[in-house]
């Protein structure tokens, strides 16, 4: 036997008795982790008025968008929509000062702010009860800057004297005016929150809170929230890590812990690299990556395609813990980092909102992380269970080759793993069901790759 012969034949050999390991996934349904509250967006800053607006799309482009972002069979089957609470002299509840905090408020409202209304009673027709009501800035006068744009601090709080008086307790009652002016028109708003970035200075809508000053405040709506039946969130720092600072100073004051329901940060700054520091709910609350043109691609390595926002989904369910996911715009228009653009009477779809809807569509509000771990690093794997006994397993293959998976799943009815499918050629697109066979199936994800097997008993 020549020595290359004898090469091939150890190769051979090799091959025949050390094969390659195979992948396997394990899912335990008995280990359970967090709750989720759900996954939602924004229409904020107009948008809605965009859609359904004098200027808006046609009443069938509206509802195909609509039934984009929130349908549960077709779309991505959303289930928060956060609301922005206005404070400029066109969309306030309170355009005008009344005569100084202590007066008896002039509030205004007209059954819109800026097609809001409408969206959320959209919304709720599609099943969403989640409303989250965001104020990025109190109206001007309220404010040590005098305008509601461009930073400044809340009159009344500590370090923050006006001679126009205290307006802490005037703001909370506006904050929840605004959310009973909403159930007038049929909508529960859930949760509300009284600052947005309070550690940014922006030229629009801001206004600026130190964490002591966000416990401060949090203490006095408190209670007027309460009356209202209103969760309070606090406090959507612009990054993941910036918000640690507030929930912080939350956590370590028992009356301000008691009230906050939430804590809420976005991924701006910083994004998600653990748990926010309280044993309380966490939501990711805004982020839509950075890009300067619109971007309909799965995976391009732009850093604002598709799948980009799979693996930030799942960086913020596995290692922030976090029970909720708010995107930024569901739909806006122009160079748009939002799922949808809207261009007129027509509209495009990015595989942004397809990489959400594996997610979102599947995973229902109230369901619980369980356990998921598997054997390849190239797998970015999670799994959830509805309450309806039905599981959602997300699995992201992030390597540049095709995966044969062996999936065992623990302490589970389930016999049947429909997969649906996001890649170059799929919009969550539903595969041929699996059976399983003893809690067990085998099946293939290609790569660069999202799949959300959707098991059912």
């Amino acid at each position: 036997m020549t020595s290359a012969v004898a090469v091939a034949a150890l190769v051979l050999l090799s091959s025949l008795t050390s094969p390659a390991e195979a992948t396997t996934a394990t899912i335990d349904v008995r280990h359970r982790l967090q709750q989720i509250d759900g996954f939602g967006f924004s229409e904020a800053f107009g948008r809605a008025d965009i859609m359904h607006g004098s200027q808006g799309l046609s009443a069938p482009k509206q509802r195909e968008i609509l039934d984009l972002l929130l349908s549960r069979t077709s779309g991505a089957g959303m289930s928060i929509l956060r609301l922005g609470i206005g404070s400029t002299s066109a969309n306030s509840i309170q355009p005008e000062d009344p005569g100084g905090p202590d007066a008896i408020p002039r509030y205004v409202w007209d059954r819109d702010d800026e097609s809001q209304v409408w969206l959320a009673q959209q919304a709720k027709a599609y099943g969403v009860n989640r409303f989250y009501a965001n104020a990025w800035s109190a109206p001007g006068y309220m404010k040590t800057n005098g305008d509601e744009a461009n930073g400044g601090s809340l009159c009344g709080l500590s370090g923050a004297s006006c001679a126009s008086g205290d307006w802490r307790r005037a703001y909370a009652k506006y904050l929840v005016q605004y959310a009973k002016f909403y159930a007038q028109e049929g909508i529960r708003i859930t949760d509300i929150g009284f600052t947005n970035e309070p550690d940014y200075t922006a030229t629009y809508s801001s206004m600026r809170f130190t964490p002591a000053q966000a416990v401060e405040f949090t203490k006095v709506l408190g209670p007027i929230a309460a009356t209202a039946r209103l969760k309070v969130a606090c406090c959507d720092s612009f990054g993941w890590d910036h918000q640690a600072p507030y929930s912080k100073a939350i956590e370590a004051d028992p009356v301000a812990r008691r009230i906050v329901a939430t804590h809420t940060g976005h991924t701006y700054a910083s994004p998600v690299s653990g748990p926010l520091p309280t044993s309380k709910r966490t939501w990711m609350s805004e982020w839509s990556p950075n890009g300067t043109t619109w971007n309909e691609n799965w995976d391009d390595g732009s850093g604002y395609d598709g799948f980009t926002i799979a693996q930030a989904v799942h960086t913020a369910l596995t290692t922030g813990n976090a029970n909720g996911y708010v995107y930024w715009y569901g739909a806006s228009v122009g160079t748009t980092r939002g799922l949808i653009q809207m261009d007129g009477d027509n509209y495009h779809v990015s595989k942004r909102l397809w990489a959400l809807a594996n997610y979102s569509r599947f995973i229902r509000p109230n369901a619980t992380r369980v356990g998921a771990t598997t054997s390849n690093s190239n797998l970015q794997l999670s799994a959830f269970r509805n309450t309806d006994g039905s599981l959602a397993v997300v699995a992201l293959n992030t390597g540049t080759t095709d995966e044969s998976i062996s999936y065992t799943v623990k302490n589970s009815a389930a016999t049947k793993a429909t997969p649906y499918l996001t890649n170059t050629t799929g919009n969550t697109t539903a595969q041929p069901p699996i059976r399983l066979a003893g809690g067990k199936f085998t099946t293939t994800i290609p790569a660069r790759s999202l799949i959300t097997y959707k098991l059912t008993p």
